[in-house]
């Protein structure tokens, strides 16, 4: 019965948060596209002609501001586990990023050119254990960063979702070692309960 009034709780939250409802008017796909919003222009992320990675990307939300914001001389290559509906402009892969024939048909796709930015909003299905959410998470993290070591061009930035644990400070100490700066985003979008974070690595140094 506990579980049922949560449940409905979180409908009730859902339907009434503004963000949610700006979407649907403005037309993105989830209320997560004012999350990429509000850092893209804090931190300027986005030049037209841009290629953009967007890992984790369903239901395409991300990869319609990136659309926006590159311009019709840009490339999207977006990937998730889970289905996406089309987007005009976007090459789409569904598989698990964590299998290597998944990253190969990535790397295919790609056609040997480097990425100008790596934006990850994936994250794991939540079993409710947190040691266990954070730490699949923070795999998660350590994968897209693993990416950009070989697919993103020095001088660039990687925006990647993680969440507040026990591995948090490793992992940023980890980005360090590849881009001259991190800093941590917390956009409006991202609930305040909601122990996401975002890490910005600035300008990949090799």
């Amino acid at each position: 019965m506990k579980s049922a009034r949560t449940s409905r709780a979180w409908i009730r939250a859902h339907i009434n948060d503004n963000f949610v409802r700006k979407a649907n008017q403005e037309g993105y796909r989830s209320r997560a596209a004012y999350k990429l919003q509000e850092i893209a222009e804090h931190d300027a992320l986005f030049t037209p002609g841009m290629t953009v990675v967007d890992l984790g990307a369903a239901p395409g939300s991300w990869s319609q501001v990136a659309l926006d914001l590159v311009g019709p001389a840009g490339k999207i290559f977006a990937l998730d586990m889970l289905d996406m509906q089309p987007l005009p402009g976007v090459t789409f892969i569904q598989g698990d990023f964590r299998e290597d024939k998944i990253l190969a048909t990535l790397e295919t796709a790609l056609g040997g050119r480097r990425a100008d930015l790596v934006i990850s909003d994936m994250a794991p299905n939540l079993t409710g254990v947190r040691v266990s959410d954070q730490a699949r998470g923070m795999y998660l993290a350590e994968l897209a960063l693993m990416f950009c070591r070989e697919h993103l061009n020095p001088g660039k930035n990687f925006l990647v979702k993680v969440f507040q644990g026990t591995d948090f400070e490793a992992f940023r100490r980890l980005m360090q070692a590849d881009f001259a700066k991190v800093v941590i985003r917390k956009p409006k979008a991202s609930r305040d309960r909601s122990k996401e974070l975002y890490l910005l690595g600035l300008e990949k140094i090799i």
